[in-house]
């Protein structure tokens, strides 16, 4: 089976972006046809802004391990940034983080980019080749 998984640009671009707020996921429909599905609270530990990933070297609020509140991933509002990212917000009130098309699609937690994103790293000598926490394998609490 070939991956979905492309080394261009063309599957950046999502057909569909759907906010299911009772059931708690967003699920994202790529042009190549992959579907990837994040829980909220995957969602939330994959914010990219410097309050919750640091900056100039300091750790960010994420990288402390909180035990997260039902605010925190509960989704209110989802907005489009240009062509290339979505800007939730959570709850408590949290908005500032910019998830990119790119990092939502690198980060996807279906089993066959997680087996992806495996291969990769033992291909690097057990160095991630991405940053951040992949598939919401984080321990919360």
């Amino acid at each position: 089976m070939s991956s979905s998984f492309t080394t261009g640009g063309e599957y950046l671009t999502p057909r569909r972006i759907h906010a299911d707020r009772p059931g708690s996921t967003l699920e994202i429909e790529w042009a190549d046809g992959h579907l990837t599905r994040y829980d909220f609270t995957t969602l939330r530990w994959l914010c990219p802004c410097a309050y919750c990933r640091g900056e100039a070297g300091m750790p960010g609020w994420l990288d402390s391990n909180p035990t997260l509140t039902p605010a925190q991933t509960e989704l209110t509002d989802l907005q489009p940034v240009g062509s290339y990212a979505i800007q939730p917000t959570w709850a408590d009130g949290h908005h500032t983080g910019f998830y990119t098309f790119q990092r939502l699609r690198e980060e996807c937690p279906c089993p066959e980019d997680t087996a992806r994103r495996e291969r990769e790293h033992a291909d690097h000598g057990g160095h991630a080749a991405h940053g951040g926490h992949a598939g919401g394998q984080r321990r919360l609490g």
